[in-house]
C-alpha cells in the first residue's frame, strides 16, 4: 500500500526550507516511536507516541521550557521543567484517561534503561506525559492503553521518517472536525553564522470546520459538513525540538510561539481546548546537575537572535497540523454510534490550492 501524500505534496505552497524527512527527526539523536492501539470490536482507537530526545542509557538532562495557552489538558512534569529548565527521559502522548499508565511504563522504562543511575544513587523519575481526549473514537473510559503500551512505544522508536494520522496517541484524534492525530514538520535556519534545525510534532485533536484556514484559503468553508459540532471538543499538544544551544528560559519562549504556529489555522484556542506546548534542545549534553561541577558552562545563543528559531517553530508548527489531517482516513464514530469521522478530502484541498479564487 503506498503511502498518503503529505501537505506539500498536494502543491501546499508552505513556506520554509524542512530538513531532509521534514519531520522532528531531522534534529540529531531525536528518535519516535508509536504503539498504535486499534480493535473495532472492544471499540478500541488510540495508543502512545513516544519522543527520545536523546540516546544512550547514560541520564543526561534535557533542556526545556512549557507553556500552555489554555490549561483544559495535562502535560505531566512541567512544574519541575519550569522550575529547573530540563526533564529527563522520553515525552509521551496518549488519551485523557490514559496518562496514569502511560506514566507509569515511562518511569518503569526509565529505572530499567538508567538502572544504574537509579540502583545507586537517590533517582527520581518525573516523565513528560501529555494528552487528548479521543472519546469520540474510542471508548476511552475502558483505559485501553496500559503501561506495557508506553513502554513498547518507547522500544518501537527510531529516528527515521515518522508516521502521521492515526499512529499512536493520535489514533483516535480529530482536528477541525475531520480525522487528525500525528502530524510533524520541520525547518532549516541560520542564526549567527551556524545552521540549526527546529521541528515539531503534534498530537492534532483540536478546531471547528468554520475556524479551519489553510495558507490563507477557508477551507473549512469551502468543504461543506454535514453535521457540525457546536463547541470545541479536543485540544491539542505540541512539542519542539532543536539542535540550537538556547538557554530555558529561550525555550520557554520558543514554546509560546506554538500558539501562533496552531492560530495560522484559525484556532482561538477554545475554553474546552488543552493547547499545551513544549520545547526542548539537544544541545549542551552533560551529566545530570547532581553530578555536575559546582560552576557549569554551557553555550546558549543570545536572545536577541531568536527570532529566525522563532518563525521556523511558527512554520513547522503550520505544517505539521496540515499534515496530520492530510494523512487522516475515514473512520466510525463511538460516541455517538453509527457516525463516521471523515479523512480531509485531500483531491478537494489540491483543487482549492490550484485554482486562483479559492
Amino acid at each position: 500500500m503506498q503511502p498518503k501524500p503529505r501537505a506539500r505534496d498536494l502543491g501546499l505552497p508552505f513556506p520554509g526550507t524542512p530538513g531532509p524527512l521534514n519531520a522532528i527527526t531531522d534534529v540529531p539523536g531525536v528518535a519516535v516511536g508509536f504503539c498504535t492501539l486499534t480493535d473495532p470490536a472492544r471499540d478500541m482507537r488510540t495508543g502512545v507516541t513516544a519522543i527520545l530526545p536523546r540516546p544512550g542509557h547514560e541520564p543526561q538532562p534535557v533542556w526545556a521550557g512549557h507553556y500552555a495557552l489554555n490549561g483544559n489538558g495535562e502535560m505531566t512534569g512541567t512544574h519541575w521543567i519550569d522550575d529547573a529548565g530540563y526533564f529527563l527521559g522520553p515525552v509521551l502522548i496518549t488519551n485523557t484517561h490514559g496518562v496514569g499508565a502511560a506514566h507509569m511504563g515511562a518511569t518503569r522504562w526509565m529505572i530499567d534503561h538508567y538502572a544504574e543511575y537509579f540502583t545507586q544513587h537517590h533517582a527520581w523519575a518525573m516523565p513528560v506525559v501529555a494528552e487528548t481526549y479521543d472519546g469520540v473514537l474510542n471508548d476511552i473510559n475502558a483505559l485501553h492503553v496500559e503501561p506495557a503500551h508506553a513502554i513498547a512505544a518507547i522500544e518501537a522508536r527510531s529516528t527515521g521518517p515518522v508516521a502521521e494520522g492515526s499512529s499512536g496517541g493520535g489514533n483516535g484524534m480529530i482536528c477541525y472536525e475531520f480525522k487528525g492525530g500525528t502530524g510533524t514538520s520541520s525547518r532549516r535556519v541560520a542564526v549567527g553564522g551556524q545552521d540549526y534545525t527546529v521541528a515539531a510534532l503534534v498530537q492534532a485533536n483540536h478546531g471547528l470546520r468554520p475556524w479551519l484556514n489553510i495558507l490563507g484559503r477557508p477551507v473549512g468553508e469551502l468543504i461543506p459538513y454535514e453535521a457540525p459540532q457546536k463547541t470545541e471538543m479536543g485540544s491539542i499538544i505540541v512539542v519542539i525540538a532543536t539542535d540550537a544551544p538556547l538557554s530555558g528560559l529561550s525555550l520557554r519562549q520558543l514554546a509560546k510561539r506554538a500558539a501562533i504556529g496552531i492560530g495560522r489555522h484559525g484556532t482561538p484556542g477554545g475554553n474546552s481546548s488543552g493547547d499545551i506546548f513544549l520545547a526542548f534542545s539537544t544541545a549542551n549534553p552533560g551529566p545530570m546537575p547532581k553530578f555536575a561541577a559546582p560552576l557549569v558552562r554551557k553555550e546558549e545563543l543570545t536572545i536577541d537572535l531568536l527570532d529566525p528559531l522563532y518563525l521556523a517553530a511558527v512554520q513547522a508548527i503550520e505544517e505539521s497540523v496540515v499534515n496530520a489531517m492530510v494523512a487522516g482516513e475515514d473512520v466510525d464514530t463511538f460516541k455517538p454510534k453509527g457516525g463516521t469521522c471523515r479523512a480531509l478530502n485531500t483531491d478537494r484541498l489540491r483543487e482549492i490550492f490550484a485554482s486562483t479564487k479559492g
